[in-house]
């Protein structure tokens, strides 16, 4: 899909994928750099057989990441979407085994990951603490900014968990209302990558617990607003 295809797309309906944007070699070389980081990362959750299936706050685990998403010309469609000066800001890591499969109810993306969420202010709000970072939800002129892009190191099928977005509803803004258009199944070959906007409707259902597979994702976030307002900080701001 050439960029000026992927700008409509995403400005209709909020998403839109890139077949074979990962070679089998760069998935291989993802999940070898993703096993290590996991092990040392102590925001890792584990399955009953010690799986590692939920990782956070890999950007300072993963080496070259910038260089992957430059090297894939990912950073084409993200620059497409949300301007030269944007950066990668949060990288997290799923996977469904079928020992500890999940689901995931709809819902949008509203936080973000920042330096310190105590500083006082009219435009961010609810701040957490997850796995030792602070967040905030941010204001839908931000989040109309990002851009979230989820490489699929597994091929994904009817039987592993696939998300499903609902078409559209990124125009809503941060709300959840009843849509009219039916959810999307994101069905994809290993390799390729989901181009989403973070305030798209989206999520997924179990995996089938008879067929031992993976569904393994790592999402990457992205921003081109390197400055935030009220004095608040990036946790991390790689440019790309």
């Amino acid at each position: 899909m050439n960029t000026i295809s992927a700008a409509k797309a995403l400005q209709n309906d909020g998403f839109y994928t890139v077949a074979d944007a990962l070679s089998q070699q760069q998935c291989d070389q993802l999940l070898a750099q993703i096993e290590i980081a996991s092990e040392a990362n102590s925001a890792s959750v584990r399955s009953s057989r010690g799986t590692v299936y939920a990782a956070r706050n890999l950007i300072e685990s993963l080496a070259d990441l910038t260089a992957l998403v430059q090297s894939t010309n990912l950073h084409l469609h993200v620059k497409s979407a949300i301007g030269d000066a944007a950066g990668l800001v949060r990288v997290l890591y799923f996977d469904k085994p079928s020992d500890r499969s999940w689901t995931l109810p709809f819902h949008k993306d509203l936080t973000i990951a920042v330096e310190n969420n105590a500083i006082p202010t009219a435009i961010f709000s609810k701040p957490t603490r997850k796995s030792g970072v602070d967040h905030v939800e941010a204001p839908p002129s931000l989040l109309g900014n990002m851009l979230t892009l989820r490489i699929h190191l597994d091929e994904v099928t009817e039987a592993n968990g696939p998300l499903q977005v609902i078409p559209g509803s990124h125009r809503s803004g941060k709300t959840v209302i009843a849509y009219e258009r039916a959810p999307v199944k994101i069905l994809v070959k290993r390799g390729a990558v989901l181009a989403m906007k973070p305030m798209i409707v989206h999520g997924s259902g179990h995996t089938d617990p008879d067929q031992k597979l993976h569904r393994r994702i790592l999402h990457l976030e992205f921003c081109g607003t390197p400055q935030l307002p009220d004095g608040y900080q990036w946790k991390h701001f790689l440019t790309v």
